[in-house]
């Protein structure tokens, strides 16, 4: 058998680092986790952002916001009693982060409890943002919520 030589010792060294790199490359590919952007028009609304800043910053100031609360029929989201269809436009978008296919975007309609509920058959088990907007006598309120659906 032939005495390895410091050198030789390099090579091996070299050669197992190489090794390694490709096997970090093939084994762990970058991208298995599906993340995709949550809108397609970024930018556009990049612009019109400030007035989403504005809108949040009046719904913090509200002393009777609105809530949600799950069960197994759904989400539901029960807004103060001085609200009505008459006096207020709901609208609300259930962003997915890991795919936006399960993306749920709607008007809503509040019944005689002041309150909608997002159908449960809409849903996915995984995270969502609840991005809840509405208009109450031409003034627009947004609240986001982070919603785990179970």
């Amino acid at each position: 058998m032939k005495n390895l030589s410091w050198g030789h010792g390099v090579m091996i060294a070299l050669l197992a680092f190489i090794i390694f790199i490709l096997s970090m490359l093939f084994l762990f590919p970058n991208g298995q986790q599906n993340s995709e952007m949550v809108s397609d028009n970024y930018y556009e609304e990049e612009l019109l952002y400030q007035q989403v800043i504005d809108a949040k910053g009046r719904a913090d100031k509200l002393v009777n916001k609105p809530v949600y609360s799950q069960n197994s029929n759904g989400i539901t989201i029960k807004f103060p009693a001085d609200y009505s269809n008459g006096n207020a436009r709901i609208k609300y978008v259930l962003n997915r982060t890991d795919d936006k296919n399960l993306d749920v975007k709607k008007d809503a309609v509040l019944d005689e409890n002041k309150s909608f509920t997002i159908p449960a058959n809409l849903l996915k088990f995984g995270s969502y943002t609840l991005r809840l907007t509405w208009v109450k006598n031409k003034t627009e309120y947004r609240i986001d919520y982070d919603v785990a659906w179970k």
